[in-house]
């Protein structure tokens, strides 16, 4: 059966470029490899030689010139390109197939043409996880800076066995299922690719445990409840993180910790509302003091202070008291405080008030309802008699 066009098994046209290249031929093994074809094996394994027959020509700029020039004649026995004997040797299937499947093999750690792609030693040191906490702190707690103690769940070695997970006195034997890899090497693609997938007897560890230690259990690993003290700088903002180095999880073997990363939920203010470094307040002030001008108290974070508002303030003027505001963290600078100041009109007023504010409209050219004196007593009794 002749062979078919190198270009057509990619589904792409001739003068692709090399990334054109490497996604069609991406697609393509995610679509017939056999590990994912389990319904129709025969078929996918012929199908990924095809394509890996096209892909290993074609991400080759050198086979590929000859390719293009002489067809599939460049590659037969004494024809003018030399001969092609199918290695691939100059595909890069290592990443390719560390992109399509994440490094993982379908389950374990990619190997082709029997390289045996490298691991790291299973009974080797490693690092700890890393861990998160979640804390909710107040609103002076997050602008002033606070330190806070928390207990945590830690794992960490066991103290008994050194991490080992064996009998004090024993100590874990290499697996015979893996040889000490953890990992087994299962073969497709009649032989041209190999998978390597963790050892389903000692679990990817390279070892065995014939007498567990009575403390762990044979894990190698315990819990054990962690006091940390977090320093949270002033300034902090809500949804922020702290970063602590080496107080996550410890290592297995003698690796290094992992680290905390501990996200700060600020509760919100009664008075202010925060926007970066600054802060903003909402005042009543009396209609009085916006017109003549007068001395005010402002609360602020530390303590009440006195803002003197220049007369003729109108509603919703917004003051600035500068340095009132949040420290900008690991600094010694603050933002502001911004006052809004609504302007209070009085609801009840007495005749008297009522008659110099009138005066006071006239005086302004406004028009307004006149204050009307009150009677006597004897003024209504008289009012009532004549019916009015």
């Amino acid at each position: 059966m002749a062979k078919r066009d190198y270009y057509e098994v990619l589904g792409i046209t001739k003068g692709a470029s090399d990334d054109e290249i490497k996604s069609a031929y991406r697609k393509l093994v995610k679509k017939y490899h056999p590990d994912l074809n389990k319904d129709n094996v025969k078929e996918a394994e012929e199908k990924m030689k095809e394509v890996n027959e096209a892909y290993a020509v074609l991400s080759d700029s050198e086979k590929k010139a000859k390719y293009d020039q002489f067809g599939h004649a460049a590659f037969e026995q004494g024809a003018g390109g030399g001969q092609y004997y199918g290695g691939f040797d100059g595909a890069d299937f290592g990443d390719i197939f560390s992109t399509i499947f994440g490094g993982s093999g379908f389950g374990g750690s990619f190997s082709g043409f029997g390289g045996g792609s490298q691991r790291r030693n299973p009974n080797g040191p490693s690092r700890g996880r890393d861990l998160e906490y979640n804390m909710t702190i107040t609103f002076e707690e997050a602008a002033k800076g606070v330190k806070k103690d928390i207990n945590i769940p830690i794992e960490e070695d066991c103290p008994t066995c050194n991490g080992t997970g064996a009998k004090e006195g024993t100590k874990p034997e290499m697996c015979k299922t893996c040889n000490g890899t953890g990992q087994v090497r299962s073969s497709a693609l009649g032989g041209m690719f190999q998978t390597m997938t963790t050892c389903p007897t000692c679990g990817g560890k390279g070892t065995v445990v014939k007498e567990p230690c009575a403390n762990c259990r044979g894990k190698g690993r315990v819990t054990k409840n962690r006091k940390i003290t977090i320093n949270i700088p002033a300034g902090i903002d809500n949804g922020q993180t702290i970063s602590m180095r080496g107080a996550g999880e410890g290592g297995k073997k003698g690796g290094s910790s992992g680290d905390l990363y501990v996200t700060v939920t600020v509760k919100p203010h009664k008075q202010f509302i925060r926007r970066g470094y600054d802060l903003y307040l909402e005042m009543n002030i009396p209609f009085t003091v916006a017109a003549l001008g007068g001395e005010i108290e402002v609360p602020t974070l530390d303590e009440t202070v006195k803002y003197t508002v220049p007369e003729g303030t109108q509603p919703n003027t917004t003051f600035r008291l500068r340095g009132l505001g949040i420290t900008k963290i690991n600094t010694s600078i603050r933002g502001d405080l911004l006052v809004k100041v609504n302007v209070e009109v009085p609801k009840k007023l007495t005749l008297e008030q009522k008659r110099l504010l009138t005066e006071l409209a006239e005086t302004l050219g406004n028009n307004v309802n006149k204050t009307k004196k009150k009677k006597s007593i004897l003024e209504d009794i008289k009012d009532n008699i004549k019916g009015k």
